[in-house]
């Protein structure tokens, strides 16, 4: 317990200072944690006589905050202890000023606790005086030579390959000749095959002619093409007209 000198005595009053606690309601905070009671349903009778034990242990007896806070415990303990009467609905608890009281402390020491925490692991982090190492320059801005950047696109058009060109030679189809054959095997044989349309050593230029003028027949009615499946080999058959489909 230390107090303040007598200078300052003389002007603030008698000032008690202890490690253990720092006022009254830092002391009844402490008697109701270490008790395990609800804050807002306080024992006022045991907690008071807590109290006053331990303001006269600790010779508390002259400290003006704590004589004031044992004062106010036995008036809430006299009033809790006056018959109320029936049907008295406006009885309020006398303990709810010091329950907000307590309350707002409580939230007050515990940010305090918090702050402190904080600060102690910052402290833990970053010693005092410490500056971050400077940023480094940005880097020089670059400096090319006219003639420099002129080879340079040289080295790239030449890596760059030359477009292909491919001429496209139309090739004329032949489909009224490839008509003709159809329509000379037709008034040949019932039914022949596309073998004997094309040859054995067909060209493109046959192939397309003669599937040209195989479809313009078949629309006209002149013949039916036939294929069992895919891949398999294609049958034209003669047909009238009238039986075309």
């Amino acid at each position: 317990m230390t107090a303040l000198p007598p200078t300052a005595q003389d002007q603030a009053g008698f000032v008690v200072e202890l490690e253990q606690f720092s006022g009254p309601l830092d002391l009844l905070l402490h008697l109701i944690r270490e008790d395990e009671v609800d804050i807002t349903d306080l024992p006022i009778a045991k907690i008071a006589d807590q109290f006053l034990a331990v303001i006269n242990e600790l010779g508390l007896n002259q400290a003006a905050d704590y004589l004031e806070m044992a004062a106010r415990l036995l008036r809430i303990k006299a009033q809790m202890l006056l018959p109320r009467r029936v049907g008295d609905d406006e009885w309020e608890d006398p303990r709810a000023a010091l329950v907000r009281r307590v309350l707002e402390y409580q939230q007050i020491r515990e940010l305090v606790e918090w702050l402190a925490a904080a600060a102690a692991r910052r402290a833990e982090q970053f010693g005092r005086g410490f500056a971050p190492e400077p940023p480094a320059p940005p880097p020089a801005p670059l400096v090319i030579d006219l003639n420099d950047l002129l080879a340079a696109a040289e080295r790239v058009i030449a890596l760059i390959p030359e477009p292909v060109l491919h001429r496209v030679v139309p090739r004329p189809l032949d489909v009224e000749g490839a008509t003709e054959r159809i329509q000379a095997l037709l008034a040949e044989r019932a039914a022949f095959g596309w073998g004997d349309i094309v040859g054995a050593r067909a060209t493109l230029v046959d192939v397309l002619s003669a599937f040209i003028a195989l479809l313009e027949l078949a629309k006209r009615g002149s013949l039916h093409v036939h294929q069992e499946g895919p891949f398999a080999p294609i049958q034209i058959r003669r047909e009238s007209a009238r039986e075309a489909r």
